[in-house]
């Protein structure tokens, strides 16, 4: 990502929840404020791209499914509805503290009031997207829950723990940390420094919640997402052999709680669908739990 330049992916997939929001059935995950949060005109931008890449289609609406699909629409619809989930159950286990990394334009703290009543919601992202997302709420006119905090971190220069110490965060509170669509876009050096953090910040027992790509040299179709990404200056960096996934979390602090395949991720959340919308067979979905903190 570019220095002082709001993330293109974050835009997108508020678009993608957006998209499906308002035309697909059954809901895989129903981001309803999800359209708002995109200016006007960022969203005819989008549009027009879309429509500048289905002009050989006579049924462009037909046509534009599959390409979200390549996209990544079900991927990022899967991982939010599983992280909500996983969330309102480690709230009725005593989690107080929701941590929401790489927060883009999530609508979360605006979206599910009965839950933040219970929360502290910390969003965490770059401070170009997060000063992007704070001016469109403000273009809104949205008032901002008196638990929604705003934490701006650059993750490839600074660290996450001192940025949350210097937030109202309370280290003494189970929480669980979001970090969805990330981990592809920093070093691997970056990723574990950052759950390392994550390790020395929250108490035992506190869980972070990650998806990740597997290797993808051999596939066309991500080699092709892989160059479309370099181009708009967001680059994928990084993948994790899910096999070897549990020992390298060890190291960092962490037990291994679920680690779901992309059969896993197919079956709770695609099956029975008529649009042909299917789980990406290169991403996975990680649920650790901190176990022990790093020595000093």
């Amino acid at each position: 990502m570019k220095e002082n330049q709001v993330s293109l992916t974050a835009i997108m997939t508020a678009y993608i929840r957006a998209y499906h929001a308002m035309n697909d059935n059954p809901k895989i995950f129903d981001d309803f404020l999800a359209y708002q949060m995109i200016p006007e005109e960022r969203r005819t931008l989008i549009e027009q791209g879309f429509t500048n890449a289905l002009q050989s289609y006579s049924d462009q609406e037909t046509a534009l499914r599959p390409l979200l699909q390549t996209m990544g629409l079900p991927n990022v619809l899967s991982r939010s509805r599983y992280t909500e989930e996983t969330l309102e159950q480690a709230v009725k286990q005593g989690v107080q503290q929701y941590v929401i990394l790489g927060a883009g334009m999530d609508t979360f703290a605006f979206r599910r009031p009965e839950l933040p009543k219970q929360l502290r919601v910390f969003e965490v992202d770059h401070p170009a997207t997060q000063t992007f997302k704070r001016n469109r709420l403000a273009e809104l006119g949205w008032e901002i829950p008196p638990n929604l905090h705003f934490v701006p971190v650059d993750f490839s220069k600074e660290s996450l723990a001192e940025a949350l110490k210097g937030s109202s965060y309370d280290p003494q509170a189970k929480s669980l940390f979001s970090w969805l669509g990330v981990t592809m876009y920093l070093s691997r050096e970056e990723v574990f420094a950052t759950l390392r953090s994550i390790a020395d910040v929250a108490p035992v027992g506190s869980m972070v919640l990650f998806d990740y790509f597997v290797p993808i040299e051999s596939s066309p179709h991500m080699q092709e997402m892989r160059e479309d990404l370099q181009k708009i200056g967001e680059p994928i960096k990084t993948s994790f052999d899910p096999s070897t996934l549990a020992v390298d979390l060890s190291d960092a602090g962490f037990r291994l709680h679920e680690n779901l395949s992309p059969s896993d991720i197919q079956n709770r959340y695609f099956q029975g669908r008529t649009d042909n919308y299917h789980a990406s067979e290169h991403v996975h979905f990680a649920l650790a739990v901190v176990e022990q903190r790093e020595s000093k």
